[in-house]
Protein backbone atom coordinates (compact mmCIF):
# COMPACT_ATOMS: atom_id res chain seq x y z
CA UNK A 1 0.00 0.00 0.00
CA UNK A 2 2.77 2.46 0.76
CA UNK A 3 5.02 1.72 -2.19
CA UNK A 4 1.31 2.06 -4.36
CA UNK A 5 0.93 5.85 -2.66
CA UNK A 6 4.91 6.63 -3.79
CA UNK A 7 4.33 5.51 -7.14
CA UNK A 8 1.16 7.19 -7.22
CA UNK A 9 2.41 10.73 -5.56
CA UNK A 10 5.18 10.61 -8.40
CA UNK A 11 3.19 10.26 -11.08
CA UNK A 12 0.77 13.25 -10.48
CA UNK A 13 3.95 15.16 -9.93
CA UNK A 14 5.06 14.19 -13.04
CA UNK A 15 1.65 15.12 -14.68
CA UNK A 16 1.42 18.44 -12.69
CA UNK A 17 5.25 19.26 -14.51
CA UNK A 18 3.68 18.87 -17.94
CA UNK A 19 0.21 20.49 -17.65
CA UNK A 20 0.15 23.76 -19.67
CA UNK A 21 0.25 27.31 -17.62
CA UNK A 22 -3.38 27.95 -18.87
CA UNK A 23 -4.82 25.26 -16.64
CA UNK A 24 -4.54 26.60 -13.40
CA UNK A 25 -7.15 24.44 -11.69
CA UNK A 26 -6.20 21.09 -12.92
CA UNK A 27 -2.76 22.19 -11.80
CA UNK A 28 -3.65 23.04 -7.93
CA UNK A 29 -5.50 19.96 -7.85
CA UNK A 30 -3.19 17.74 -9.34
CA UNK A 31 -0.73 19.39 -6.94
CA UNK A 32 -2.57 19.15 -3.94
CA UNK A 33 -3.47 15.23 -4.31
CA UNK A 34 0.04 14.40 -5.27
CA UNK A 35 1.27 16.32 -2.15
CA UNK A 36 -1.26 14.28 -0.01
CA UNK A 37 -0.47 10.96 -1.02
CA UNK A 38 3.12 11.82 -1.05
CA UNK A 39 2.59 13.04 2.57
CA UNK A 40 0.54 10.07 3.36
CA UNK A 41 3.14 7.17 2.47
CA UNK A 42 6.20 9.45 3.93
CA UNK A 43 5.72 10.34 7.30
CA UNK A 44 4.03 7.39 8.72
CA UNK A 45 6.93 5.49 8.29
CA UNK A 46 8.90 8.11 9.54
CA UNK A 47 7.90 8.44 12.92
CA UNK A 48 6.66 4.75 14.22
CA UNK A 49 6.60 2.25 17.40
CA UNK A 50 9.40 4.58 18.89
CA UNK A 51 11.93 5.12 16.48
CA UNK A 52 12.65 7.62 13.38
CA UNK A 53 13.76 6.26 10.36
CA UNK A 54 16.65 7.83 9.20
CA UNK A 55 18.36 8.31 5.65
CA UNK A 56 19.19 10.16 2.37
CA UNK A 57 16.30 9.27 0.68
CA UNK A 58 13.49 9.98 3.59
CA UNK A 59 15.42 13.70 4.35
CA UNK A 60 15.45 14.41 0.63
CA UNK A 61 11.54 13.49 0.46
CA UNK A 62 10.70 15.25 3.02
CA UNK A 63 12.64 18.53 1.91
CA UNK A 64 10.54 18.21 -1.50
CA UNK A 65 7.55 17.65 0.13
CA UNK A 66 7.74 20.70 1.93
CA UNK A 67 9.09 22.39 -0.99
CA UNK A 68 6.07 21.50 -2.95
CA UNK A 69 3.34 23.25 0.04
CA UNK A 70 5.69 26.19 -0.19
CA UNK A 71 5.14 26.51 -4.09
CA UNK A 72 1.45 26.04 -3.96
CA UNK A 73 1.58 28.37 -1.52
CA UNK A 74 3.24 30.99 -2.92
CA UNK A 75 2.50 30.90 -6.72
CA UNK A 76 -1.25 31.82 -4.98
CA UNK A 77 -0.10 35.55 -4.63
CA UNK A 78 2.40 35.55 -7.64
CA UNK A 79 2.68 33.79 -10.91
CA UNK A 80 5.37 31.01 -10.30
CA UNK A 81 4.95 28.95 -13.46
CA UNK A 82 8.69 28.69 -13.53
CA UNK A 83 8.81 27.17 -10.14
CA UNK A 84 6.77 24.09 -10.84
CA UNK A 85 8.35 23.54 -13.74
CA UNK A 86 11.77 22.53 -11.73
CA UNK A 87 10.12 21.49 -8.39
CA UNK A 88 7.87 19.04 -9.85
CA UNK A 89 10.05 16.39 -11.61
CA UNK A 90 12.35 16.76 -8.69
CA UNK A 91 9.43 15.73 -6.35
CA UNK A 92 8.45 12.94 -8.27
CA UNK A 93 12.05 11.80 -8.34
CA UNK A 94 11.84 12.07 -4.44
CA UNK A 95 9.01 9.87 -3.95
CA UNK A 96 10.16 7.07 -5.51
CA UNK A 97 13.35 7.53 -3.71
CA UNK A 98 12.32 5.72 0.00
CA UNK A 99 11.00 2.66 -1.22
CA UNK A 100 14.32 1.85 -3.10
CA UNK A 101 16.61 3.55 -0.24
CA UNK A 102 14.74 2.39 3.32
CA UNK A 103 17.45 3.63 5.72
CA UNK A 104 17.48 2.44 9.00
CA UNK A 105 15.75 2.89 12.29
CA UNK A 106 16.79 4.88 15.34
CA UNK A 107 15.35 4.08 18.62
CA UNK A 108 14.00 7.55 19.94
CA UNK A 109 12.35 5.78 23.45
CA UNK A 110 14.92 7.28 25.76
CA UNK A 111 15.53 10.54 23.99
CA UNK A 112 13.81 13.83 25.26
CA UNK A 113 10.31 14.67 23.86
CA UNK A 114 12.33 17.74 22.35
CA UNK A 115 14.40 15.38 20.06
CA UNK A 116 11.34 14.97 17.93
CA UNK A 117 11.18 19.22 17.59
CA UNK A 118 15.07 19.04 16.56
CA UNK A 119 14.31 16.53 13.52
CA UNK A 120 11.49 18.49 12.21
CA UNK A 121 13.32 21.73 12.59
CA UNK A 122 16.01 20.63 10.83
CA UNK A 123 13.89 18.96 8.03
CA UNK A 124 11.94 22.35 8.12
CA UNK A 125 15.27 24.15 7.32
CA UNK A 126 16.49 22.05 4.62
CA UNK A 127 13.17 22.30 3.13
CA UNK A 128 12.48 26.17 3.11
CA UNK A 129 16.48 26.60 1.63
CA UNK A 130 15.97 23.44 -0.83
CA UNK A 131 13.24 26.20 -1.86
CA UNK A 132 15.33 29.13 -1.87
CA UNK A 133 17.98 27.11 -4.00
CA UNK A 134 15.09 26.81 -6.30
CA UNK A 135 14.45 30.19 -6.68
CA UNK A 136 17.99 31.16 -6.56
CA UNK A 137 18.14 28.88 -10.02
CA UNK A 138 15.22 30.97 -11.51
CA UNK A 139 16.50 33.91 -10.99
CA UNK A 140 19.96 33.33 -12.87
CA UNK A 141 17.78 31.60 -16.14
CA UNK A 142 15.50 34.71 -15.91
CA UNK A 143 18.85 37.39 -15.88
CA UNK A 144 19.95 35.28 -18.35
CA UNK A 145 17.27 35.59 -20.55
CA UNK A 146 17.18 39.54 -19.99
CA UNK A 147 20.47 39.77 -21.02
CA UNK A 148 20.95 37.50 -23.75
CA UNK A 149 17.04 38.86 -25.16
CA UNK A 150 16.38 35.52 -26.34
CA UNK A 151 12.99 34.37 -27.74
CA UNK A 152 10.29 32.70 -25.86
CA UNK A 153 11.53 28.95 -26.16
CA UNK A 154 10.34 25.77 -24.96
CA UNK A 155 8.07 24.61 -21.88
CA UNK A 156 10.55 25.95 -19.25
CA UNK A 157 11.41 29.56 -21.35
CA UNK A 158 7.69 30.13 -21.29
CA UNK A 159 7.15 29.64 -17.85
CA UNK A 160 10.39 31.78 -16.80
CA UNK A 161 8.93 34.62 -19.19
CA UNK A 162 5.87 34.97 -17.20
CA UNK A 163 7.58 34.76 -13.72
CA UNK A 164 7.43 37.79 -11.45
CA UNK A 165 10.00 40.60 -11.86
CA UNK A 166 13.51 40.18 -10.96
CA UNK A 167 13.39 42.95 -7.80
CA UNK A 168 9.90 40.69 -6.59
CA UNK A 169 11.61 37.49 -6.98
CA UNK A 170 14.54 38.69 -5.02
CA UNK A 171 12.51 39.89 -2.32
CA UNK A 172 10.68 36.15 -1.94
CA UNK A 173 14.32 34.71 -2.00
CA UNK A 174 15.43 36.83 1.02
CA UNK A 175 11.90 35.97 2.56
CA UNK A 176 12.86 32.58 2.24
CA UNK A 177 16.50 32.59 3.25
CA UNK A 178 15.71 34.26 6.60
CA UNK A 179 12.71 32.28 7.70
CA UNK A 180 15.40 29.29 6.36
CA UNK A 181 18.31 30.74 8.09
CA UNK A 182 16.10 31.11 11.59
CA UNK A 183 15.31 27.31 11.69
CA UNK A 184 19.15 26.47 10.68
CA UNK A 185 20.01 28.39 13.55
CA UNK A 186 17.46 26.65 15.72
CA UNK A 187 18.46 22.96 14.03
CA UNK A 188 22.27 23.72 15.08
CA UNK A 189 22.14 25.08 18.45
CA UNK A 190 19.48 22.08 19.31
CA UNK A 191 22.00 19.43 17.23
CA UNK A 192 24.89 20.63 20.18
CA UNK A 193 22.62 19.80 22.66
CA UNK A 194 21.26 16.70 21.74
CA UNK A 195 24.75 15.30 20.11
CA UNK A 196 25.53 15.06 23.31
CA UNK A 197 22.73 12.80 24.46
CA UNK A 198 23.28 10.72 21.60
CA UNK A 199 27.72 10.74 21.31
CA UNK A 200 28.51 11.85 24.88
CA UNK A 201 30.55 14.91 23.18
CA UNK A 202 29.28 18.66 22.65
CA UNK A 203 29.52 18.85 19.85
CA UNK A 204 31.48 16.04 17.32
CA UNK A 205 33.69 17.91 14.44
CA UNK A 206 32.78 15.46 12.08
CA UNK A 207 31.82 16.47 8.27
CA UNK A 208 28.16 16.41 8.51
CA UNK A 209 28.73 19.15 11.44
CA UNK A 210 31.53 21.17 9.67
CA UNK A 211 29.22 21.55 6.48
CA UNK A 212 25.95 22.28 8.21
CA UNK A 213 27.85 25.00 10.47
CA UNK A 214 30.05 26.06 7.19
CA UNK A 215 26.20 26.38 5.80
CA UNK A 216 25.51 28.80 8.36
CA UNK A 217 28.03 30.79 7.72
CA UNK A 218 27.21 31.16 4.46
CA UNK A 219 23.85 32.22 5.07
CA UNK A 220 24.74 34.22 7.87
CA UNK A 221 27.45 35.97 5.64
CA UNK A 222 24.44 36.54 2.75
CA UNK A 223 21.95 38.54 5.34
CA UNK A 224 24.99 40.39 6.63
CA UNK A 225 26.19 41.77 3.18
CA UNK A 226 22.44 42.40 2.47
CA UNK A 227 21.84 44.46 5.16
CA UNK A 228 24.89 46.11 5.39
CA UNK A 229 26.43 46.18 2.13
CA UNK A 230 23.73 45.77 0.02
CA UNK A 231 24.71 42.51 -1.88
CA UNK A 232 21.98 41.48 -4.34
CA UNK A 233 21.96 39.98 -7.87
CA UNK A 234 25.13 37.19 -8.81
CA UNK A 235 26.40 37.60 -5.34
CA UNK A 236 23.32 36.87 -3.56
CA UNK A 237 22.49 33.92 -5.96
CA UNK A 238 26.32 32.91 -5.56
CA UNK A 239 25.91 32.55 -1.96
CA UNK A 240 22.28 31.00 -1.85
CA UNK A 241 23.38 27.99 -4.08
CA UNK A 242 26.92 28.09 -2.03
CA UNK A 243 24.78 27.77 1.52
CA UNK A 244 22.63 25.36 -0.24
CA UNK A 245 25.19 22.47 -1.49
CA UNK A 246 27.31 22.32 1.60
CA UNK A 247 23.98 21.96 4.13
CA UNK A 248 22.96 18.85 0.93
CA UNK A 249 26.71 17.88 1.60
CA UNK A 250 26.03 18.16 5.66
CA UNK A 251 23.38 15.55 5.98
CA UNK A 252 21.90 13.98 2.28
CA UNK A 253 25.58 13.73 1.08
CA UNK A 254 27.07 12.09 4.11
CA UNK A 255 23.75 9.76 4.79
CA UNK A 256 24.05 8.75 0.82
CA UNK A 257 27.97 7.68 1.14
CA UNK A 258 27.57 5.47 3.80
CA UNK A 259 24.09 3.85 2.80
CA UNK A 260 24.84 3.07 -0.63
CA UNK A 261 28.51 3.52 -1.06
CA UNK A 262 29.60 2.20 1.95
CA UNK A 263 26.31 0.15 3.17
CA UNK A 264 26.41 1.18 6.47
CA UNK A 265 23.40 1.90 8.96
CA UNK A 266 23.23 5.20 11.24
CA UNK A 267 26.51 6.59 12.11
Amino acid sequence: MQLTLFIAAAILYAVCALLPSRQGAAISAVTAGAWALHGAALWPDVFAHGTVRVGFAFMLSAALWISVAAYWIENRNFALDGMRRMVMPFAALAAILPPLFPGSLMPVQDQSPAFGWHVVVAVLAYSILTIAAFHAVLMAMQEARLHTRSATTGWLGTAIDQMPALLTMEKLLFRLIGIGFVLLSLTVLSGIVFSEQLFGHALRWNHKNFFALLSWVLFAALLAGRRWRGWRGKTALRFTLAGFATLALAYVGSRFVFEVVLHRGFV
